[in-house]
């Protein structure tokens, strides 16, 4: 399992931890992207399709594949930060150089993890900050923790994010982890709106998986759904969050989440913490 590193922001200069994420290459071998943490991160202010891929070679059989590249959302201010990754070489040092670059096929959406899952979960790892929290990796949560709810789940299995789909698909399986029952989507004629509902009993969640962050009417427009439901009101959003609409969270108690391309959510305020250290 990768070591955190310390990746600071170019806007609020706050350190995050972040753990790299390993992927599985067609041969069976891990193959993890090569941060180069001598290059300053860049905030990212818009996705295009180009820089949402990096390609990394495996080191067992030489093989290149494209992998999301490395992003963090800052624990302070809410930005989120591309992380550079070193270039590929000219030739491989090991095995075949010729094998084509492939896109890995998503896992599949498991309703619940299997036990057998190893590593600790995304909210086992809070002592370097929110951020740490990338990939599924960190510490554990702690001698004094191992009958907190948060140390009885087992690890979240992230689902790659390519599509808008993809997004809400996460964010579902993700509430399902933390222990929403029959989460689902809303029947009838959807809102005309960016965000996408996801509904369970004692929940409502909206999923924001466009480029641009989350804005202070969204996150009051989820607050007054949840309040008009007496359920507790979620938001999920691939591109962070306004700095009105984080503080206006925080007031209001709305636990928020950021994404990345790995699938992993992460918490960005207090509420997000709490609500990953009890659970539904």
């Amino acid at each position: 399992m990768a070591e955190a590193v310390p990746v600071r922001c170019p806007a609020c200069l706050r350190e995050n931890g972040y753990t790299v994420p390993v992927f599985p290459c067609a041969c069976g071998s891990p193959v993890v992207p090569p941060l180069d943490l001598a290059a300053e991160p860049l905030p990212l202010t818009r996705r295009t399709w180009s820089e949402t891929w990096v390609t990394v070679r495996c080191g067992a059989c030489g093989r290149e594949g494209e992998w999301p590249h490395p992003e963090v959302g800052c624990a302070s201010c809410g930005t989120v930060v591309r992380i550079p990754v070193h270039p590929l070489t000219a030739e491989p040092g090991a095995g075949s150089p010729g094998l084509p670059p492939h896109r890995p096929r998503p896992a599949p959406a498991h309703p619940a993890p299997t036990p057998d899952a190893s590593g600790p979960g995304p909210g086992q790892g809070r002592s370097q900050g929110r951020g740490a929290a990338v990939g599924g990796a960190g510490a554990g949560a702690g001698p004094g923790h191992a009958s907190s709810p948060a140390a009885r789940r087992p690890a979240f299995r992230p689902l790659t994010i390519r599509t808008a789909r993809d997004a809400v698909t996460t964010a579902a399986l993700y509430l399902r982890w933390l222990g929403f029952e029959d989460v689902r989507q809303p029947d009838g004629r959807p809102v005309p709106s960016a965000a996408v509902d996801l509904r369970a009993p004692g929940l409502v969640a909206q999923v924001d998986p466009t480029t641009a962050p989350a804005g202070l009417r969204a996150v009051e427009c989820v607050w007054l759904n949840g309040l008009t439901s007496c359920a507790t009101s979620v938001y999920f959003a691939l591109a962070g969050y306004t700095d009105e609409a984080r503080i206006r969270a925080d007031d209001l108690g709305i636990p928020l989440f950021v994404m990345d391309l790995t699938g992993m959510p992460q918490p960005v305020n207090d509420p997000a913490d709490e609500l990953l250290g009890t659970g539904a």
